[in-house]
């Protein structure tokens, strides 16, 4: 029998909502290779979401929501793994279809274990006192995307 997935707790809430912005870069990613734009393009709105809503976002998940379970806990130390190598990847600067291409595949299959592996696990063992103190920290901006370029349009 299936478990019935767990509700989001409102503290938690928001940093689901920047995984669905996270779920559409690698959409839009796949998309631009779908309609062949140049690689170029596609690298400098994955470039501007990286700068501007993957590193806070990493930030907050670091100081915020990891440490409610322990430093050694072998999801934490998998998600921080997933977080090194992300940064790294969107870091290289030789093959753009390439690196393009580990991003997509990459930052997916890491936000769906956060979504339904991490999330919950954290969710469950976090104080009522914990996720109040993150729902007072994490005042997201609205999302508000770059289309200087909407090359996935």
């Amino acid at each position: 029998m299936p478990h019935k997935p767990l509700k989001r707790h409102k503290a938690l809430q928001s940093l689901s909502r920047e995984h669905h912005h996270g779920l559409l870069l690698s959409w839009k990613i796949r998309t631009g290779f779908n309609k062949e734009i140049e690689p170029e393009r596609i690298r400098a709105y994955a470039n501007w979401f990286y700068q501007n809503h993957l590193i806070p976002h990493f930030e907050i998940e670091e100081t915020l929501i990891f440490p409610i379970l322990e430093p050694d806990h072998e999801l934490i130390k998998r998600a921080l793994a997933e977080h090194r190598r992300l940064r790294r990847i969107f870091t290289e600067t030789e093959n753009d279809t390439k690196t393009l291409s580990k991003i997509e595949e990459e930052l997916e299959q890491h936000i769906r274990f956060e979504e339904r592996v991490l999330f919950p696990e954290i969710q469950k063992v976090a104080t009522e006192a914990q996720l109040l103190h993150i729902e007072n920290i994490h005042q997201p901006d609205d999302f508000k995307d770059h289309f200087v370029d909407a090359f996935w349009v």
